[in-house]
Order: structure tokens, then sequence, then C-alpha cells
């Protein structure tokens, strides 16, 4: 199955029909010996469960392997279809379960999947005995016919012959259709029952969706790396170069007409401007300090060079995952640019805390508010960027002020 086809037990079966006769036979005639065993097995589980049900320990360690037994039977069955009729049915993904028995007990018993596995081995004996005892049957009854009618053709009565060739050759020619039947029933059943429903591929494919996505993510902030990378280690290292020549020429070169020397002049501060643009983007982009310190030691640089007053409280015990701090960098920078260009105002506070598992980040300014996600496409952007790691970002700014941006974010 693809990450993004969900399909039914009909749709899954279209290889049985490529089986032939002998393979379906022997399908049936050996799932009794498996649905009997693995019926005893439960049952005993069951019943050593209930009758020692006072001892606590007992009822919770068979309940325990008797879902271990289902999920081994499950297997089992699986291969048997596989083998004899090529019919891949898909396993129901695992949860991580707790290594505490108790809640384990309670995870595994609150799983449907777990009860509809459970159901279809008990309903084996019986499904698989019909089977079984149905195709052996009419293959033997067949045989048998066909033996009486070849002694009554030898011993010349002609009426009983024909009687038992009429009878062996109709059990022959159904024994087939009716292999075909029943192996259809049973792996209809087994689709229904061992496979997974509707709703277990629907989470499959959300969690491969979401691995999907996180590697998109993890892949794009990498380039940005790679970029931030580039850029300062070429393009702003001869920019640089260009800018110490350019300086020198403007200091020595003192005897040049003044036309030139105001060329000179003005391709040196274009070339500092162009340095100085350069090293913000590289910043915005992906600054190296977030590799090497981590996230308080980037916020304030951040922090420094705004053109007011920035309060800063980073508590984070440890560091989160790269993605998570570009993400976390990125909405804070791009908080105080909008309230550089917008807000008017004349201070902000940065708060930035670990706890349970999550990044809290607050952005508070004293400025004009009015903040509104719906117009501003930087708003839009913070919000597209957070939620790109199932992030939650709100932003609460009242017209007069004061704004405040709070983001949460999965530490992993």
């Amino acid at each position: 199955m693809t990450p993004t086809e969900l399909t039914t037990p009909w749709a899954r079966i279209s290889a049985h029909w490529s089986a032939p006769t002998w393979l379906r036979t022997a399908h049936l005639v050996t799932g009794l010996p498996i649905a009997l065993l693995g019926s005893a097995v439960i049952g005993v589980l069951v019943a050593a469960s209930v009758l020692l049900v006072w001892t606590v320990v007992v009822p919770v360690v068979a309940l325990l392997l008797l879902f271990e037994v289902v999920r081994l039977l499950t297997q089992v069955q699986r291969s048997r279809f596989s083998a004899f009729l090529g019919v891949d049915i898909l396993p129901v993904p695992r949860r991580r379960l707790s290594r505490n028995p108790l809640r384990r007990l309670v995870e595994e018993a609150r799983t449907w999947s777990a009860w509809r596995r459970l159901a279809y081995h008990l309903l084996a004996p019986l499904t698989s005995g019909i089977g079984a005892v149905a195709v052996v049957g009419v293959w033997a009854g067949g045989l048998v016919t066909g033996v009486f009618a070849v002694r009554s053709w030898i011993l010349e009565e002609t009426v009983e012959s024909v009687a038992f060739v009429l009878v062996s050759g109709s059990l022959l020619v159904a024994g087939p259709w009716l292999a075909r039947g029943l192996t259809l029933l049973d792996a209809i059943a087994a689709e229904a029952l061992l496979g997974p429903s509707v709703s277990d591929q629907l989470v499959m494919r959300v969690e491969t969706l979401q691995e999907s996505r996180a590697e998109v993510v993890d892949a794009a902030d990498a380039e940005r790396r790679r970029i931030e990378r580039d850029l300062h280690d070429g393009t702003q290292q001869r920019l640089v170069s260009l800018a110490m020549n350019l300086g020198m020429a403007r200091a020595t070169l003192t005897d040049l007409p003044e036309p030139a020397r105001e060329v000179i002049v003005q391709a040196h501060e274009e070339a500092k401007l162009a340095l100085k643009e350069l090293r913000d983007f590289v910043r915005g982009l992906h600054p190296a300090v977030l590799n090497d310190q981590g996230l308080d030691a980037a916020l304030s640089g951040l922090a420094a060079r705004a053109p007011f007053p920035v309060r800063l409280h980073v508590d984070m015990p440890e560091r989160v995952s790269p993605t998570v701090e570009a993400v976390a960098f990125f909405v804070v920078s791009e908080a105080l640019t909008n309230i550089t260009k917008h807000a008017e105002a004349s201070g902000a506070e940065v708060t930035v805390e670990q706890r349970d598992g999550r990044l809290h980040l607050a952005v508070r300014d004293d400025g004009r508010g009015g903040a509104d996600p719906g117009r501003g496409s930087g708003l839009r952007g913070l919000a597209q960027r957070v939620g790109s790691v199932d992030g939650i970002l709100i932003v609460d700014s009242p017209q007069g002020g004061p704004t405040t941006i709070r983001v949460e974010l999965p530490c992993a």
C-alpha cells in the first residue's frame, strides 16, 4: 500500500483468484489444525485468568500472554494466506506500549485491532472446520464414487456405473468452485479482522505524511545552513577583501583627480553597505552562532542589534532539535523586525522557556498594536513556519497595544 492509498478487503484479494485449486485445498486443510491449536491456547489462557483472578498476578500475566499469542497466531495466518493464496494481508501498525505490565495490559485492551484479531482466531475453528470438511468431503466423495463407478463397470452394472460416474463427475467439477468460494470467504474474513481497518490505514497515512513533512523541513533547514555557510565563507569574504582594497585606495591615492577620488569613495561606501546587508541577511538566514552556541546566544545577538531596548529571558536546561531552534530564532527575528518597522515601540521583551517537552516563546512590545495575521505577510509567514513543525502561534494585538506573540513548539 502506498502512503496515499486506502484499500478495502475486496481490493486486496485480487491475487487470490490466480491460486491453483490444489493450493486452495491445502490452504483450507492446513487452516484447521492451526485454528484448533490457537483456540486451545487462547482457551487455556482465558480460563487461567478467570479461575485464578484472586491472585491478581496470574490474570495479568495470562492476558498479556494472550495478546502475544494472538499476535503470533496472526503472523502464522498471514504466512498461510501468502504461501497458499498469494494474498498479502497488511499488518496492523503496532504502537509503542508501556513497559509497566498493568498499563501495557490496559493499552492492549483499548486497542480495537487486538479484539478484531482475537475474534478471528476464536471463529477460525468453526470456519476452518467447515471449509476443511467440505472440501475434503467433496474431493473424497468424487474419488470414492469414481472407484465405485469403475467397479460397477467391471461388474457390468451399467445403471449403477452411469449413476456413480455422474455423481463423481459432479463432485469433481464442483470441487474447484467450492474451494474457490470457501477460500474467498476466508480471505475476506481475514482481511477484515486481521488486516488494518480504514482508521488504521488513516493512522498509517498520517504517520507517513508526518515523517515526510519532517524530512522536508529538515532538508530545507539543512539547505539554509549550507547557503549561510557558502555566503559566509565565499561571497562575504570577497566583499570584505573588496572593501579593504577600496579603503586602502581611498587612503593612499590622494593625488588623483577629484572625480576619480569621488568614484573610489562611492565604491568604498557601497561595498561597506553591501557587506553590512549581506551580514544581516546571513544572520537572518541561519546564523552560525545558532549551530555553535545554541538559541540563547543567537537570541542575545538579535537583542543586542535591535534599535530599541530588548529584555531577554531564556530558560532552557538543554538544547532542542536544530530544526526547532531555527524556527524559534526565525520567529523572534521576524517579530523584532516587525516591531522595528510597524509597532513604534520603545522596548520589547522576549521570553523563552522549556517545559513539559515543549518550547514556549513570547515576544511582547509596548507599541501601537493592531497586528493582524490575515493582513500581513510577515505574520502569515510566521504561522506557516511554526505550523511546519506542529507548533502553535497566537497573536494578541489590540488597537493601541500592547502586542504579544506567543509560540509553542515541540522540542523534538
